[in-house]
């Protein structure tokens, strides 16, 4: 689980979600704020520079959110995350909300990293290959990064499976540094 401050706005969040019975609707709120945050640069820019007053984020997440039409507990959980300025933590919060609402479903989580989209049949195999290693069921964040050239970057708890391409050609570049 995440610890530290991130982990408590997660628990809490949790607990208003689960009070109020809307955990899926916190989460798929959460993944579309993340989305945003993915997709602008300016979005990134204010949440981590502390250039910005408290009250200067607040505005300017208040107009995002109202934009994106994301409203409810967690439209008014990260207008108190802008007051409070920890908007540079909000990554954080919602790895550790999803990771506390899986284990609530008696799911593990696992970030996997891969060179380009997968494809429904290939997310419905990678899933059923996870819930073989970790004996449960597996929710997947997946990133894309072209950087990695090919194959599959896997993190599941304390594990990492890494069968890029990337790394077995800096593996081979170092094997053959060591020949020669």
């Amino acid at each position: 689980m995440i610890s530290g401050m991130a982990g408590r706005y997660a628990g809490s969040l949790f607990e208003l979600a689960r009070d109020a019975k809307s955990i899926s609707t916190v989460e798929a709120d959460l993944g579309r704020f993340e989305k945003l945050l993915s997709d602008s640069a300016d979005l990134q820019r204010l949440i981590k520079s502390p250039v910005f007053s408290a009250d200067d984020q607040f505005k300017a997440i208040s107009a995002v959110l109202d934009k994106a039409g994301i409203t409810g507990l967690v439209g008014n959980f990260l207008r108190v995350v802008a007051k409070n300025r920890r908007l540079f933590a909000v990554p954080q919060m919602i790895r550790g909300f999803r990771q506390i609402a899986a284990a609530e479903r008696g799911e593990t989580t696992a970030d996997v990293t891969s060179a380009h989209a997968l494809s429904a049949a290939q997310e419905k195999e990678l899933k059923a290959s996870l819930k073989e290693v970790a004996g449960k069921d597996v929710s997947i964040n997946i990133t894309v990064d072209p950087s990695i050239l090919g194959g599959l970057v896997v993190k599941m708890g304390s594990r990492q499976i890494d069968t890029s391409l990337k790394t077995k050609l800096n593996s081979l570049k170092l094997a053959l540094k060591e020949v020669g």
